[in-house]
Formats: C-alpha cells, sequence, structure tokens
C-alpha cells in the first residue's frame, strides 16, 4: 500500500511522542494486569493453609441467624457458597465495617452450633496488582491515578492508529519477520512490530475500555450537564430496579439460602453462583444478589440477579447472564473484553500473555526511541552518519528512567509476593507490609538506575529482578523442610511460572552484559570503563545498533 513519505513521517513523530509519552506508565499497568488474572492463586498462594472442617449449604440458614443474633447491627453482608457447593471450606459470612477495609470480618459455624468471629487478615497482594494496575501506583486519591491511566490510554489508542499507518506501506513484506541480526536496532524493531499486530485486537480492546473506566466521571460530568441538563441522577433514579424496593424497615424473616438458588437455578440452570450478597437483611426491604457466572456469555467479572430477600420475587436481571437486554449485554461484554472474564482457563492465559507482551511492547518501545537518537544527534551537528557521537542528557534519562520504572515494578512485584509467605502470621497487618516492600523497591530501583546510569543499573537490575522471581519458586521448597512455611497445594503453576520468569531474566541480563561489553561504545547501554582486552585496538564494527 502506497502512502505518501510526508504522511508516514507525521505519523511517526506521533506515534513515537504519544509512545514515550505514556510507556511507562502503561508498562506498569500492563505487566500488573497480567497478574491480575491470577490474583486469587496468588492470594491462596499467600495464605497459609488451614485446618477446616467443610460445611454443606445445609446449616446456611443457621450460620445466618446465629450471626445475626450475635451482630444485629451488621445488615450488610456476603455468604459464599462456591467453596461450599465444592466441600472446599466451610461456610463463611464476610462484612466490613468501613468502607474499602481491606481487613473484613468473618462468621463460621462450629459443629456445636456456635459461631466464632474473627477480623480476617488478607495478604493484600491481590488489591495491590488491581491498584497498580487501575492507577500506575500513584499514590493517594484513587481518582487521580485512574484519571492519569485514562489519559493515558487516550494516547495509547492515537500511538495504535498512528503506528498502524507507518506499518502499512510494509505490511506485506514485512509482516511477521523477525530478523535476527548484529543489527540490535532492527531486532528491536521487528520485536515491536510483531507484537504490535499479532496483538492490536486486543490493544485496541482494552485502550478504548480503558479510557471509559479512567475517564468515566468525567464523561458522565459531561453527559450531566449536555445531555441531562444535570437532571442524571433523577433519569437514572427513576429507571432503578431498586425504585420497587419496599423501604419497610421493619423487622421480616428472610428465605433459607438454599430456597435462593433453587429459583435462580430454575431461572438460568447454566447460572453457576458465588455468593450471595445481602443488604438490609432482617428488615422488609431486604434484597439479596445472587452473584455467579455463566460461561456462556461475556459478563463483567461477575453477573448477579437481585432478590427480595423476604419473599424472593425477581426484582432485576439487568446484570444476570443471558437475560439482559441489548444495550446492557453490550455494556457487559465490554467490560469482559478488558477483564478477560469468560471462556475459562484458556482466555485467562491468553490474557495474562497477552498482558505480558503489551508491557514488552512499550519496553522495546522506549528502547528504539533511545537507539534512535544517536543518528539523530549526529545529524543535528552535521556528523558524518558513523562514528561516535555524545548522547544528550534527555536520552541518557530516559534510558535510566525505563530501566528503573520497568525493572522496579517487576523486582517490586516479585519481592513482595515471595515475602508474604514469610510474613504471614508474623506480622498484624500484611496488606501494608505488602505495600511498603513494592514501593521501597521500586523507588530503590529508580534512584539506582538515575545513580548508576542505564548501562550497570540495566544488568544489576534485571539479576535483581532474576533473584527476586526466583525466590518465588525457592519459598515454596523450602516449605517442604522448613518451619513455617508450607507449600501451597494445587498451586504449582505460580512457582513454576515464577520460574520461567526468573530464567527469562537471568537470559536478559546476560543479553544486556554481552550489549555493555560489545556494542557501540557511544551508546547509553555501553558499560563505563575499559573494553575486554581482545577489543583492545579494534574500532566498533560501524555502530551494528543502526
Amino acid at each position: 500500500m502506497a502512502i505518501r513519505t510526508d504522511v508516514v513521517r507525521l505519523y511517526r513523530q506521533v506515534h513515537t511522542w504519544t509512545g514515550i509519552l505514556t510507556g511507562l506508565i502503561l508498562f506498569v499497568c500492563f505487566y500488573a494486569g497480567a497478574l491480575t488474572m491470577f490474583k486469587e492463586p496468588l492470594e491462596r498462594w499467600i495464605t497459609p493453609p488451614a485446618a477446616v472442617t467443610p460445611a454443606t449449604l445445609d446449616r446456611a440458614e443457621e450460620l445466618v441467624a446465629a450471626t445475626r443474633a450475635l451482630r444485629p447491627e451488621v445488615r450488610d453482608f456476603t455468604l459464599a457458597v462456591e467453596p461450599a457447593l465444592n466441600g472446599e471450606a466451610p461456610l463463611r459470612l464476610t462484612w466490613t465495617e468501613e468502607r474499602f477495609d481491606p481487613a473484613p470480618w468473618a462468621a463460621t459455624l462450629a459443629p456445636d452450633g456456635s459461631v466464632a468471629v474473627e477480623q480476617l487478615n488478607p495478604s493484600g497482594i491481590g488489591l495491590l496488582v488491581d491498584f497498580l494496575h487501575r492507577t500506575v501506583g500513584i499514590p493517594g486519591d484513587l481518582d487521580i491515578g485512574t484519571t492519569v491511566t485514562g489519559i493515558a490510554s487516550a494516547l495509547y489508542v492515537v500511538a495504535l492508529v498512528s503506528g498502524v499507518i507507518i506499518l502499512l506501506p510494509s505490511l506485506v513484506k514485512d509482516f511477521l519477520i523477525l530478523r535476527v541480526t548484529r543489527n540490535v536496532k532492527r531486532l528491536w524493531l521487528d520485536a515491536h512490530n510483531v507484537l504490535g499486530l499479532i496483538s492490536l485486537p486486543f490493544h485496541l480492546v482494552i485502550a478504548l475500555s480503558a479510557v471509559v473506566f479512567g475517564l468515566h466521571d468525567h464523561i458522565y460530568d459531561t453527559l450531566d450537564r449536555v445531555v441531562y441538563g444535570g437532571q442524571m441522577r433523577a433519569v437514572a433514579a427513576a429507571s432503578s430496579p431498586f425504585r420497587t424496593v419496599s423501604k419497610d424497615m421493619s423487622p421480616a424473616g428472610m428465605l433459607p439460602p438454599k430456597e435462593f438458588l433453587a429459583r435462580v437455578h430454575s431461572l438460568a440452570p447454566g447460572f453457576q453462583p458465588v455468593s450471595l450478597e445481602y443488604h438490609d437483611a432482617g428488615t422488609g426491604a431486604a434484597t439479596v444478589r445472587v452473584w455467579g457466572h455463566d460461561p456462556r456469555y461475556l459478563v463483567r467479572r461477575e453477573g448477579f440477579v437481585l432478590m427480595g430477600a423476604v419473599d424472593g420475587r425477581i426484582i432485576d436481571t439487568e446484570y444476570m447472564p443471558g437475560h439482559q437486554n441489548g444495550w446492557s449485554a453490550t455494556v457487559s461484554a465490554f467490560f469482559a473484553l478488558h477483564f478477560g472474564s469468560f471462556g475459562g482457563g484458556i482466555v485467562r492465559w491468553s490474557y495474562f500473555l497477552l498482558g505480558l507482551a503489551g508491557a514488552a511492547l512499550f519496553y522495546t518501545g522506549n528502547l528504539l526511541w533511545i537507539e534512535s537518537r544517536r543518528r539523530t544527534e549526529r545529524q543535528a551537528k552535521g556528523r558524518p552518519v558513523v562514528g561516535p557521537v555524545e548522547q544528550s542528557l534527555a536520552t541518557r534519562l530516559l534510558a535510566a528512567g525505563t530501566v528503573g520504572v520497568c525493572l522496579g515494578c517487576v523486582a517490586g512485584l516479585s519481592l513482595t509476593i515471595a515475602a508474604g509467605k514469610w510474613l504471614s502470621g508474623l506480622v498484624d497487618d500484611l496488606h501494608a507490609w505488602h505495600w511498603g516492600i513494592y514501593y521501597a523497591v521500586f523507588l530503590g530501583a529508580c534512584a539506582w538506575a538515575f545513580l548508576r546510569g542505564a548501562s550497570r543499573a540495566g544488568v544489576e537490575l534485571l539479576w535483581a529482578s532474576a533473584a527476586a522471581t526466583v525466590a518465588i519458586p525457592a519459598t515454596s521448597l523450602l516449605g517442604l523442610v522448613m518451619p513455617g512455611l508450607w507449600l501451597s497445594d494445587g498451586l504449582i503453576g505460580v512457582d513454576l511460572v515464577a520460574l520461567a520468569g526468573a530464567l527469562a531474566f537471568a537470559a536478559m541480563a546476560r543479553s544486556a552484559e554481552r550489549r555493555a561489553l560489545g556494542g557501540p561504545r557511544d551508546s547509553v547501554w555501553a558499560a563505563a570503563g575499559e573494553r575486554p582486552k581482545s577489543e583492545m585496538g579494534m574500532q566498533p564494527l560501524a555502530h551494528p545498533a543502526e
């Protein structure tokens, strides 16, 4: 396909600068996003096994009644039914006493009928990776971080479109070609293009949905002023299914949990219940959301049906898989395509690998810009095409920032996951320790990269990332012989993936070492110091990175 040279040049500049402005932000979002696909297994990997006696749903009504008698002020709670249905865990009610409280309370039923209430101490690793994915780790107000991510995602859409336009003239000739030669820049460019083209539909869906997720408050505010004249809340309330819910807060009995599950099964036989979420329990206004999933439909994480807790009537099926109207089904599909909450394990693993590939896409994009700066510097200073040139301060800072941010994120997450199993049961707030370890490693890696320079820090932080990642399976192995540690049953996949990641980081560290010693001397990736004796007196081979 023929496109004018000046048009391609313009889109190349657009692609370059939108990529540079958003690359580091999106690396963190994509790397953490890949881990969110398996945040539940990560939580279980860190949580010590408990000696419990599985209970069936036959005693669910007894648990609800006994808990409400003990804690009558608790009217909003969740009854987990999936573990009980599978015989994996006892029945348990959970609730929070403050909004966004990371340490919920839980009630379980003993064989003698007594209720045990305790405050849980979840590891919090799932919350951490989700927070990083949504806000790139910007501390403080959640809205600030999501807005930054939304703006970065909008620029990300521009980068995707401009990147496709750049590739159109050579798409047929260079499609899926990966040239492994001494020209390192060409290798990185081919890898960047292959990753981008293969995963283009995935990236478009993620980018467009992330714009909506990150900027939805601003979008709604604009719609409220422009379309609804400031009455959007009133319009939404008028169409809400809760308008038909009784406002009677006087005491009232509720149907047993098994009755809700039976009615949902009659409504949708393929629906698999996960939990029952009660609101205003014990009153005439009590409602129950039966959450669950149906692999035949695209839903956002889980769907639910809203029911009256007193009479069991169906109040709303707007989010029930297979019972949605056209608009709700479209919105749910949009969420499902972003979260990968469909298709079971195949889609989950695919999204995990695509997330890692996306992180690599942004990393290689920055490397390409950094390598291209040597030629740009020569042309700007009127120097010949070959020959050494001094790298600009901006180039050296971007190189150090790329190394520090990307590898700091990798090492920080790996180390805090491994540390979770060592600290479990030894610290009061494991959630806070996870966050403290991550930010200490991340900020330390950034400082180290700027102090040591991109070349030395790149090699050192890659080895550090490999060591932090291999600590995950090493901790599991030590659980076989050390008291206080344990080997998590059924979660060997966590250890195997971490081992594969550690080997990949070690291979990258070896490659970076060779590049530092054997590459062009005027590259920001060149080792500071003498060349190996075998290269003394030899000129670089025509700057192969160009």
